[in-house]
């Protein structure tokens, strides 16, 4: 699933709920660099961790 992720995305990490919800900044092969609300800048290893993707609901 991290090999979709792009900067921009909204992700979620499924193991630290109470980051919320994050934005990827970049993703260089397995190290994703993801800015969360509650942990600010946060490098994820994409080989052990799949983040999970948040979609917006416009309404």
């Amino acid at each position: 699933m991290n090999e979709i992720l792009e900067p921009g995305m909204m992700v979620r990490h499924p193991g630290a709920p109470e980051w919320g919800i994050g934005q990827v900044q970049s993703r260089i092969g397995d190290r994703i660099t993801v800015n969360f609300t509650n942990a600010g800048k946060q490098v994820v290893d994409g080989r052990h961790i799949n983040l999970e993707l948040v979609t917006m609901d416009p309404y």
